[in-house]
């Protein structure tokens, strides 16, 4: 990751807090949510925020030094791209065999031997399931990254199965790229409420 400015605060900012956006061959601001289109990029913090004010304040025209066309429909646009790559990536996990959904699965995994990168916790889920999971990790000496901001709908089309809520990633690179994404999008959706205290571990009390 490297650092870039935010053409609406002027902070500069690790790339993964950050949206880069370029011109296309019509004048129209497009996200580059992979940051591989050719053409000069935009930069603007990964809040939805921050979006409507470059689009209100013109700012994309200000950074591109021409008159260029952002839509009011940016930031949601934003979203929906964040979270379909999100999907994508869930949806390879499980054709590797690198991913266990349900509750007792994510247990029998936190207590294995190979214990998991990311427990993925549905945002419309229960949190007494999420409390007891991490008890499960912190009695384990596991502090695994949260990915808590996909629904339930989301998360079982993206794995092709019925009602997920709980579901754990082993280490590797998709891991390191959902706790990626699950960072960006996090400034589209309202936080996860708290689920409450981790229990201590046995002993620790």
């Amino acid at each position: 990751m490297r650092d870039r400015k935010c053409i609406v605060t002027g902070e500069v900012r690790d790339e993964a807090q950050l949206i880069r956006f370029v011109v296309s061959p019509d004048g129209e601001v497009v996200p580059d949510i992979a940051a591989k289109l050719p053409g000069r990029g935009i930069w603007v913090s990964a809040y939805r925020a921050s979006i409507e004010k470059a689009v209100a304040k013109s700012h994309f025209s200000k950074a591109a030094k021409t008159n260029v066309r952002s839509s009011p429909g940016l930031p949601a646009l934003v979203e929906r791209q964040i979270v379909r790559r999100m999907m994508d990536d869930l949806g390879l996990a499980k054709r590797g065999g690198q991913i266990v959904t349900g509750f007792d699965s994510v247990v029998e995994l936190l207590q294995g031997r190979h214990k998991p990168a990311l427990l993925i916790e549905a945002s419309d889920g229960a949190a007494d399931g999420r409390r007891k999971l991490l008890g499960v990790a912190h009695a384990q000496g596991v502090v695994p990254a949260i990915l808590d901001c996909l629904s339930n709908d989301e998360l079982s089309v993206a794995l092709g199965l019925g009602n997920v809520i709980h579901a754990a990633l082993k280490a590797g690179p998709l891991a390191v790229r959902l706790i990626f994404e699950a960072g960006r999008l996090a400034g589209f959706r309202e936080p996860k409420a708290d689920a409450g205290p981790i229990p201590a571990p046995k002993g620790t009390e």
